[in-house]
């Protein structure tokens, strides 16, 4: 009889754990997106893949942390880092480090991104430093799904992205490669 008791006292634990870890593993990720919506942003600007974030309430600061490099493709194809980092204000991200955007086939970091009115159902990314591109809200309204990449190299002269994965059959360069851009300033 003592027996049954830890068998099924033992098996109850498995299972609340086993819910406790599964919504663990969920919360990140759900809880920054969250985050993202609370402060008049669409939750598409990072992808699922978040493991762990950190958000400095007093001056908006954070650091998404994602399980590995990876790109996803809007109007444009767009690049994360393992670790993206901005600061957070109502419709907007400034500072923002760890995302690049590609455009006529060069790669540019994406300093900030903005939603000016949201009944506008745009979007604006500043690319490079130089130019800011508008896109349609709606391409941002679920978090993207990534596609690995290869290790991305930044050093003062070149950037470079090598792809585990190809999507198309067509015979498709490993590297793709381009001067890194200069601080504007």
């Amino acid at each position: 009889m003592g027996s049954r008791k830890l068998r099924s006292l033992l098996a109850s634990l498995i299972i609340i754990f086993s819910i406790f870890a599964a919504s663990s593993a969920a919360q990140p990720s759900d809880s920054f997106h969250s985050l993202l919506r609370s402060r008049g942003l669409p939750i598409g600007i990072v992808p699922r893949n978040i493991t762990s974030f950190s958000l400095d309430d007093t001056t908006g600061r954070f650091e998404v942390y994602l399980d590995r490099s990876c790109s996803a493709k809007f109007e444009n194809e767009v690049h994360y880092e393992i670790n993206v980092t901005g600061t957070l204000t109502y419709g907007q991200v400034g500072d923002l480090s760890g995302m690049s955007a590609q455009e006529l086939f060069l790669w540019f970091p994406v300093k900030g991104i903005r939603v000016d009115v949201p009944s506008s159902g745009l979007i604006y990314f500043d690319v490079g430093g130089v130019v800011s591109k508008q896109f349609s809200l709606s391409l941002f309204d679920a978090p993207p799904d990534c596609v690995d990449v290869g290790p991305v190299e930044l050093d003062d002269q070149m950037l470079n992205f090598s792809r585990f994965e190809r999507q198309s059959e067509e015979p498709q360069p490993k590297f793709i490669q381009r001067e890194a851009m200069r601080a504007a300033s």
